[in-house]
């Protein structure tokens, strides 16, 4: 009889991505995947420990499984809280069976079929999956690809490199084939994933333009309908990819770029460099070049020293560049980065009512920009059916990421083939979506 496991998901995209092969690895080696935690043998949980956030719900979920489990049950733990935690992770929860290292996820199957297995001592990453590890899509309709591994910015706020190490792409040929994988199995988009993902190719001798030329290999070697990529780094954008957009329709125009501030003095704190200015004239160049484009970004409040004119600055910028996404964080101090050392702390209240008026400032910046589609006829990727409605699909349109960070797209019609494209004409829209008929 197989064995069952259950995998349970923390975190970012790129996290999403190790699950999948580890439930690529695990079915390889005939365990049988289960969402039903009661009949799983073993319950595996892949942590997230960006930010304060993300590690009181890794712990919560392990805490969770830990009361819940029978005691035939098995409970492993992997992911970036391993590498960061492992030790105390061993030493505060011994009902933990498994503790496995971001670097030994394909090794999953051997590591499971001893007793216990507790990964000796935090660690930094080093090594990258390639496209010959097993891995199983959960995504439906679209697909990550993750391009490269680790970050070598200096962002002040950030622990990631302490765990995920120091960027380091794949090669082209080794994304070329898991992309030609992925279209065999009918995935209609793929979506490039990296820490920074505008540095692809940088280790690799391909300067700047790493990205630019993946992506045109990718839209010359392949028939995949939509290509995009997640998390641009201001500093390492090559212009070049706008103009591609442009020209090229199955790449998406669509650029995910965190900006995290514009005040010039956050930003130097921030070690990102950059300015309301700098960062004003930057998008404005890069509508030029593709007016259709859709810009999202994200913000960090309450960083250390962060006045009310540096939050003044950041409500302007949004008010007059009328992004078509922004989402906000609250900082988030961690330990072992620079910006912990930091005085002059914004205290959580402040924080937390900057966040509000910075989201409220955005929701009429949103609804105005989506106010350009109604009437127009448009390309849309429907994903399914929806929630609210047995008549209604769900969808969304190249300006919008996956797993609704943009919002989704309801669409009503007769003869709808889902999953797969189709035309709609917006007649609604509203903050976070938009109605369509197909036609």
């Amino acid at each position: 009889m197989r064995k069952k496991a259950t995998l349970i998901t923390l975190g970012c995209a790129k996290n999403l991505v190790d699950s999948e092969v580890i439930a690529g690895v695990l079915a390889k080696n005939n365990w049988e995947l289960t969402t039903d935690k009661e009949k799983a043998d073993l319950i595996l949980i892949n942590t997230c420990c960006f930010i304060e956030a993300a590690k009181k719900e890794s712990i919560e979920t392990i805490m969770e499984i830990v009361y819940n489990k029978n005691k035939n049950q098995k409970l492993a733990v992997a992911g970036c809280m391993v590498n960061r935690y492992a030790k105390i992770l061993a030493q505060e929860i011994p009902e933990i069976d498994f503790i496995i290292g971001i670097d030994e996820i394909d090794k999953i199957d051997k590591i499971i079929s001893k007793e216990k297995y507790l990964t000796s001592t935090s660690s930094i990453s080093t090594t990258i999956l390639s496209s010959y590890t097993p891995r199983i899509v959960s995504t439906g309709i679209y697909a990550y690809i993750k391009i490269a591994e680790g970050c070598n910015n200096p962002c002040t706020f950030c622990a990631i490199p302490l765990w995920r190490g120091r960027f380091r792409s794949r090669s082209i040929e080794d994304i070329l084939r898991e992309a030609k994988n992925l279209e065999a199995q009918g995935i209609k988009e793929i979506c490039l994933v990296a820490q920074d993902t505008t540095r692809y190719g940088e280790d690799l001798g391909l300067g700047r333009e790493g990205l630019y030329i993946l992506v045109s290999e990718l839209l010359e070697k392949t028939t995949i309908p939509w290509i995009r990529f997640l998390y641009a780094y201001p500093k390492t954008l090559d212009i070049n990819l706008i103009k591609l957009m442009k020209n090229d329709e199955r790449f998406c125009s669509y650029l995910d770029i965190p900006l995290q501030h514009v005040s010039k003095k956050i930003l130097r704190f921030m070690r990102r460099g950059g300015s309301f200015h700098e960062y004003k004239r930057m998008i404005e160049q890069i509508r030029e070049i593709e007016p259709n484009i859709s810009i999202r970004t994200t913000f960090i409040v309450g960083f250390p020293g962060e006045k009310e004119e540096d939050f003044e600055q950041l409500l302007e910028f949004v008010r007059q560049m009328q992004l078509e996404s922004v989402t906000g964080f609250i900082y988030s101090e961690e330990e072992g980065t620079p910006a912990a050392t930091l005085t002059d702390k914004v205290d959580k209240k402040t924080a937390k009512a900057r966040l509000t008026q910075l989201l409220e400032t955005q929701r009429s910046a949103a609804i105005q920009t989506k106010k350009r589609f109604l009437g127009e006829e448009i390309k849309i990727l429907i994903e399914g059916q929806s929630e609210e409605s047995q008549y209604l699909f769900k969808g969304r349109s190249y300006f919008m990421g996956p797993d609704d960070i943009d919002g989704y797209i309801l669409v009503t019609g007769t003869n709808i083939k889902q999953p797969g494209f189709v035309n709609g004409k917006i007649t609604k829209v509203w903050e976070d979506g938009m109605y369509a008929i197909a036609v």
